[in-house]
């Protein structure tokens, strides 16, 4: 039987069986042995066996899990050789941060858009609390990217939130405190999901979500995967290819004019000359070199 996987915890599998249909219904699962060592997360694609009613105190067994369109993936930090699969199939990563209360850090978000490059999702800026500030200044710093954004303020309007979100399978990335599980409760009123508290002292947020959570929009209009508030997003695994991808103004003169193996942070890079040339812009340029140190740690890692 196949099933949508909306929740995993402590070995157990919260499954979607005919989603859509007259027979939907949430099914508990475990892993089967023959798996191995696959790890199963929200948003796979799974099929079951056994007892598929969703009876209570009943268990179905996951046997396979479908091929993953995307993977959003992390690592403990920029030298973890083990990366983790946070969630799959999600075709739009949308990067919460809030504009005041706590503050925005430019480093993890550059670093959730090279993590969205690599899956090759479509990333999206959810700029929240603009009640407290203007966007205006974070809007500017990543319009060379082209990344599109939405604003949103308490209490606001969250149409041009849901004509994002509209038909799709978006992932919401963001610090603790930055207002996720907020947004998530105003889009899913049955969510329910717990909401942090900024530290009057510190400036963060505290972790109120545990664990990813898959939640349908309403009218069928697509999925929202809350994921736990992050401190740090390790890169180790990405290869920057994967991110000048992403530029296709810049990949073109990477392929034309870089030196074999280039990483486009070093004094012979092609781009350079690219770009004098106009077939760029220097901000494109700037941006993506930002986005390539924040990937190789440094002072643009840290604690993000």
């Amino acid at each position: 039987m196949p099933a949508f996987v909306t929740a995993v915890d402590r070995g157990r599998y919260r499954c979607l069986v005919a989603a859509g249909g007259p027979g939907e219904r949430a099914v508990t699962a475990m892993r089967a042995r023959e798996l191995g060592r696959k790890s199963v997360v929200v948003g796979d694609r799974v099929a079951l066996v056994g007892d598929v009613s969703g009876a209570p105190d009943t268990l179905a067994r996951i046997v396979r899990i479908e091929p993953r369109t995307s993977t959003l993936r992390r690592t403990a930090d920029d030298t973890d050789p083990f990366e983790r699969v946070i969630v799959a199939n999600a075709d739009q990563l949308v990067v919460v941060t809030a504009l005041a209360d706590p503050e925005p850090r430019p480093r993890l978000i550059d670093r959730t858009l090279v993590a969205a490059y690599d899956a090759g999702m479509e990333p999206l800026l959810a700029l929240t609390k603009a009640d407290l500030a203007d966007p205006a200044d974070l809007v500017a710093e990543y319009a060379p990217l082209g990344v599109p954004y939405v604003v949103t303020e308490r209490g606001g309007d969250l149409a041009a939130v849901r004509g994002r979100l509209s038909g799709r399978i978006s992932v919401l990335v963001g610090h603790s405190g930055v207002g996720k599980s907020t947004l998530v409760n105003a889009l899913v009123p049955d969510a329910e999901r717990a909401v942090s508290h900024v530290n009057a002292v510190t400036g963060r947020g505290r972790h109120t979500s545990s664990s990813a959570l898959a939640l349908e929009l309403p009218g069928r209009d697509g999925w929202i995967i809350d994921t736990p508030g992050v401190r740090s997003f390790g890169l180790a695994h990405v290869d920057p290819a994967n991110v000048i991808d992403a530029f296709e103004d810049l990949a073109e003169g990477a392929a034309e004019r870089c030196p074999p193996r280039c990483d486009h942070l070093r004094d012979d890079c092609g781009l350079d000359g690219w770009v004098a040339d106009g077939r760029a812009s220097r901000a494109r340029l700037d941006s993506l070199r930002r986005l390539l140190r924040a990937r190789e740690g440094g002072d643009d890692a840290g604690d993000a």
